[in-house]
């Protein structure tokens, strides 16, 4: 489970409608019939239109300055083994996202009217989306660049033939161009894989537009906070205020494993992915100390993140860890998550 959290922004300076954003998430929608377009939904309904979205997110940012952050974006994307392991992509993530939004509520150092913030004060929208397009970060976009550079050469010659700027035979520069397509490392139904296409297998996630202002429009909830739990003093009175987006973090793999049953690995935990940015030695180290069946599902969900890992020849205590194997390894899986292509 991958959670962002981020603030809207054009350019350099922070959005200061939605519609841009509620319109980009409506994408999926073109030409699909009404029965197979996926709507926005909040805690309390489904079929929210896209209009009444941007009416409700606009409307709800009293007293904000132009140079603050008028609401936030929360994508929530699932690995392909969480998916797998859902029943019903659509009615699943439905049900875990308005879940996943009582923990966020509860991870505001602030007090409303002398209570707890809880979800009843927050104004979100969601969307569920079930299309992916390939990156130019993407490691697979990143290895089939240099075929993509000598494709592009070998066309702008033909081009170049083809106006009389230049002398050479067009049909052996095609078969070049073919053998070329073919020999590209990355392949997905026959065809050399290229920024833009759309990535195969199911691809579902959540993107979730939650406004500054309670509900209300009068209280401030920014999970972009720098404190995790503070106070300070507004118009003479002690105010909380603060986000705890690592405790957020982790509720959200938390909540989802409690709801769907799921028995998630070491590797596709948000502690294993902070030891391994702050401790990579100890995040090497645990993936040793799990059980022989554990450490098989860690190795097999890290090939299928594209990272080489020869099992053969990885030391089997911490004495023995190789300091060189684990410096490459690190920086297999940095490209990984660099690439969003590891699911933790």
């Amino acid at each position: 489970m991958y959670v962002t959290i981020t603030a809207q922004k054009i350019g350099e300076n922070f959005a200061q409608g939605s519609a841009d954003f509620v319109n980009y998430l409506e994408k999926e929608n073109e030409g699909k019939p009404i029965e197979e377009q996926e709507h926005f939904f909040n805690q309390y309904g489904e079929g929210v239109s896209a209009k009444e979205v941007i009416r409700e997110i606009d409307g709800n940012k009293a007293k904000l300055k132009k140079h603050e952050p008028k609401f936030y974006s929360i994508t929530v994307n699932p690995s392909p083994r969480e998916l797998k392991h859902l029943q019903s992509n659509s009615e699943d993530l439905k049900a875990y996202t308005r879940e996943l939004m009582k923990e966020y509520a509860k991870n505001f150092n602030r007090e409303i009217n002398g209570r707890a913030v809880n979800v009843d004060d927050i104004k979100y929208y969601a969307k569920i989306e079930h299309e992916r397009t390939y990156k130019g970060t993407d490691k697979v976009i990143i290895e089939n660049q240099s075929f993509a550079t000598k494709i592009l050469e070998l066309k702008n010659e033909i081009r170049k033939i083809e106006e009389g700027k230049l002398r050479g035979n067009i049909k052996s520069l095609q078969k070049k161009i073919v053998k070329l397509e073919k020999e590209a490392p990355h392949q997905q139904n026959g065809k050399r894989i290229v920024r833009g296409m759309q990535k195969e297998g199911s691809q579902a996630h959540v993107h979730i537009i939650v406004s500054r202002k309670d509900m209300s429009n009068t209280y401030s909830l920014s999970p972009g906070s720098k404190y995790i739990a503070s106070e300070t003093k507004m118009h003479g009175k002690n105010v909380k205020r603060g986000f705890n987006r690592n405790e957020f973090f982790k509720k959200a793999e938390e909540v989802f494993d409690k709801q769907f049953n799921y028995k998630r690995n070491y590797v596709e935990t948000y502690k294993a992915r902070k030891q391994f940015i702050k401790n990579p030695d100890k995040y090497f180290a645990s993936i040793m100390g799990l059980s022989t069946h554990q450490k098989a599902v860690a190795f097999k969900l890290l090939g299928n993140a594209g990272v080489k890992v020869p099992l053969m020849n990885i030391p089997t205590n911490k004495a023995q860890l190789a300091y060189k194997f684990f410096k490459k390894l690190k920086q297999t899986i940095d490209r990984g998550i660099q690439s969003s292509s590891i699911g933790i």
